[in-house]
């Protein structure tokens, strides 16, 4: 069992890094924005999902015009992905001043109904526009990064086998990377990022600062929902097919990651994202194996849930959360 565990081990760790890359970008949208208000932000699924419909229909747009043939893909993504994160940014923003904020100070299972209503509502709409457009709500996005390349590991390592990936993988690696590498950079060293803070840790005492508390969630709405909407772009690129149900079943598993790197850190976020990506892919390939053929890979998702409990019933704060101690 263990030679066969190392054998997949390349591939499981190439494919668990990108799936982990989708999951972390998409969890710090829900930490950011629980790490303000408290909020469970569940209608960040649909838009990373919204996202994806938008970069997809950008890029049929420039194939339809013939752009694809003669211009960089490279320049192409950059163009998607700058339109898409405004447009969901945009989105991010006014789904929290039209549904969230006039519900700020009622109790918080109302505002985690509105979330839920917010996600099926975006849901049916992408839908209909979907079946509107191309008559089915299935879409395939055309191939921006063509071509596989091949890791030679067994030439090095025998026990290994050889591990092959999609050159779609180096780019939504680099992207993702850049994409949390930047947030850390504007959370910790720009003054909105330092407003943001402030306001996570006491929204009264930053108003009292002058700080402009609305002003600042809506920031921190925005760029939340434009990373979510980016990373749309590169599940697209990564995997081809949409549909407007992905929001849902991936926004889980962020959210799952948020909670497992401890909800409200940014930094745990990221790791939590990869641990889940590594986990899922690990028993996709293995669980048959491990078991002895009494699950297969369908049963992944369970196998990531269990390690999540299993944390956080020893560390409820999640791996990276730090304990709060209330003040009686």
């Amino acid at each position: 069992m263990l030679a066969q565990i190392l054998q997949t081990l390349p591939q499981v760790l190439i494919d668990g890094l990108t799936l982990g890359a989708v999951y972390a970008v998409i969890a710090i949208g829900y930490t950011m924005v629980y790490g303000i208000l408290e909020l469970i932000n569940f209608a960040h699924g649909e838009i990373f999902m919204t996202g994806a419909f938008i970069g997809t229909a950008i890029l049929l747009t420039f194939t339809g015009l013939g752009w694809l043939s003669f211009m960089p893909a490279i320049i192409v993504l950059l163009i998607v992905l700058l339109v898409t994160s405004v447009l969901t940014g945009f989105l991010g923003m006014g789904i929290e001043r039209v549904a969230y904020r006039p519900l700020r100070n009622a109790p918080k299972l109302i505002t985690l109904i509105t979330a839920i209503g917010v996600s099926f509502l975006l849901q049916d709409i992408v839908r209909f526009i979907a079946e509107l457009k191309q008559g089915n709500y299935i879409v395939n996005a055309p191939e921006l990064f063509n071509g596989q390349m091949k890791l030679k590991i067994s030439t090095i390592l025998p026990q290994l086998h050889d591990a092959s990936f999609k050159m779609t993988f180096l780019v939504v690696i680099v992207v993702a990377f850049v994409m949390m590498f930047g947030l850390n950079l504007f959370v910790n060293r720009s003054k909105w990022g330092m407003a943001i803070r402030a306001v996570a840790q006491d929204r009264e005492t930053a108003a009292l600062m002058s700080i402009n508390v609305n002003k600042v969630i809506s920031v921190t709405f925005f760029v939340g929902s434009a990373l979510g909407g980016a990373t749309g772009v590169l599940f697209t690129i990564q995997y081809g097919t949409i549909d407007p149900y992905i929001g849902f079943i991936l926004g889980i598993k962020a959210f799952t990651a948020a909670v497992l790197g401890g909800i409200g850190n940014i930094r745990g976020a990221m790791a939590g994202g990869l641990i889940i990506g590594m986990l899922e892919m690990f028993a996709a390939a293995n669980l048959s194996e491990i078991t002895g053929g009494m699950f297969g890979a369908e049963y992944k998702d369970v196998f990531a849930f269990i390690i999540l409990i299993v944390v956080l019933i020893f560390k409820p704060e999640g791996l990276f959360g730090k304990a709060i101690v209330e003040k009686v």
